[in-house]
């Protein structure tokens, strides 16, 4: 989501979702990528562990979508493609599952292309070139395959970080989470400013020249959830949210989400 110009793939400048993927272990990134991800690995190791505790959040969370009885789902600024996708995880759940995918980098959707396929004969998988701060271009185009009078899950997956601003953030939730009907769904998780390690991360990642992502008080992330029911436990870092014993003995991360209820 962080590319300026959609038509261009830039291999001369980081970008988060390629350094994401070279964190998780996969090869969809470029040399410049290689170089800032593992140069934030040296400055603040933990950052391989919030990948993987991002990941399993967005598997446990759809996973509880699903057993919820969601079955439209709009996973906005996905990223590259890894293991246990949004539609793989989804459509194991429930056959008839529907995805919409939504990003703006150029290499992102060539990978969805290629690979974010249906799993099911009865599902449907697909993907819109969309940017998470013009919202009401994502649901109109989602619109063409979802059906709004249903409930709907929306995942913004740590992206919104790269919002200008908190109130960017609360107002693009706000404007997708009217847009659909009770009983839909968020779920969400974002990067906080509670640890100088990572404050530092994002800082250097910055000036490094990729597009800004913005760790935000807890309060603040909380904030996002205004006007929906929070699924127990509520808004915690990720490795507490619905996990067994001996996650929540690793310490707290730096990322924190949760999933909330339309009422």
């Amino acid at each position: 989501m962080a590319n300026k110009r959609k038509d261009l793939i830039r291999t001369d400048v980081p970008h988060s979702a390629r350094i994401w993927n070279y964190w998780l272990g996969g090869r969809d990134n470029y040399e410049v990528d290689r170089v800032v991800g593992e140069s934030s690995v040296q400055g603040y190791p933990e950052i391989k562990t919030m990948a993987v505790q991002s990941r399993q959040f967005l598997i446990r969370s759809v996973e509880y979508l699903a057993e919820q009885g969601v079955r439209q789902f709009i996973d906005v600024g996905t990223g590259l493609p890894t293991m246990e996708n949004t539609h793989e995880v989804a459509q194991k759940a429930a056959p008839s599952s529907k995805i919409v995918y939504v990003d703006n980098d150029p290499l992102v959707l060539a990978h969805a292309r290629a690979l974010l396929v249906n799993t099911t004969d009865e599902g449907v998988t697909t993907y819109v070139e969309g940017d998470f701060n013009e919202p009401e271009s994502i649901i109109a185009d989602a619109r063409n395959v979802l059906n709004f009078k249903e409930p709907i899950a929306v995942l913004f997956m740590g992206v919104l970080g790269h919002a200008p601003t908190a109130e960017d953030a609360h107002r693009i939730i706000r404007t997708m989470m009217d847009a659909v009907v009770p009983g839909s769904y968020l779920a969400h998780n974002d990067g906080t400013d509670d640890d100088e390690g990572y404050v530092r991360l994002c800082h250097n990642y910055a000036k490094s020249g990729g597009v800004p992502y913005h760790p935000r008080p807890n309060k603040v992330i909380a904030g996002y959830y205004e006007g929906l029911e929070l699924v127990p436990p509520g808004i915690v870092p990720l490795n507490y949210w619905r996990t067994d014993e001996e996650a929540k003995g690793i310490r707290p991360g730096s990322v924190w989400g949760g999933v909330g209820r339309k009422p």
